[in-house]
């Protein structure tokens, strides 16, 4: 057993524990007094801080300023590591929102609070009309989205194939997407592995594409090119 593995099961998995129960309380509580979750989103980022100072993941932010704070965006990022969505959290000041699959919604606190702090949460089988709406009333509010396309994690820190749901919505909604690539998170945690390792993670923020102008039958077309983007700026691992 490496020391590793030791500090992930005896130390990581109830401190993190310890924070998504207190933070998600804390979340579900303010929902109450703020059906925006703009305040639900203040806990999510301060569980991700701690979730990254603790593991000692260390996240560096490139391109931050091609980004104007006053607009929302369709954030489409490839997918390594579990510890992505804390890393996206915590690296963009912005009022996030996921898109994701609907079983979510059932883990304890974690999936309560995406359900009542207003996250996208999709039936991938049938997304519906439903999904457009909530995401024009989430956009309405000054929330952007955070996708990830592969819809699932990668086993090797491979790019794989982008799906084009997320950028339809995103095309119906004529929000501009910007392709985000994390690096080195594949790292920190492997897909199908339990230990967690100190690292160094880097966040690059590409230019935004604009899709007021983009048809609709071009969204498989779109979702190529942002996938490109973002492989593109990913070093072998």
């Amino acid at each position: 057993m490496s020391f590793d593995w030791l500090r992930t099961v005896f130390f990581l998995i109830p401190a993190i524990g310890l924070y998504t129960i207190v933070l998600g309380s804390v979340s579900l509580v303010s929902t109450l007094f703020d059906p925006t979750g703009d305040f639900g989103h203040r806990c999510a980022r301060a569980w991700s801080w701690l979730i990254l100072k603790t593991s000692g993941v260390r996240v560096r932010v490139e391109g931050l300023g091609r980004l104007d704070p006053s607009c929302c965006y369709v954030f489409a990022a490839n997918h390594q590591s579990i510890y992505d969505i804390p890393i996206v959290f915590a690296s963009l000041p912005f009022q996030l929102r996921i898109i994701a699959k609907e079983s979510l919604g059932a883990i304890p606190f974690m999936g309560w609070h995406l359900r009542r702090a207003g996250h996208l949460l999709v039936n991938r089988s049938n997304p519906g009309a439903a999904v457009v709406r909530k995401m024009a009333r989430l956009v309405a509010e000054g929330h952007s989205l955070i996708v990830f396309p592969e819809g699932t994690r990668s086993l090797d820190g491979a790019v794989g194939r982008f799906k084009g749901g997320p950028f339809m919505i995103a095309l119906q909604s004529a929000l501009p997407v910007v392709p985000i690539t994390i690096a080195g998170s594949c790292h920190v945690m492997r897909k199908g592995q339990l230990t967690v390792h100190p690292g160094d993670v880097t966040i690059t923020i590409h230019d935004r594409i604009e899709t007021a102008s983009i048809p609709r039958d071009a969204v498989r077309e779109m979702a190529d090119t942002v996938r490109a983007t973002v492989a593109g700026a990913l070093s072998p691992v």
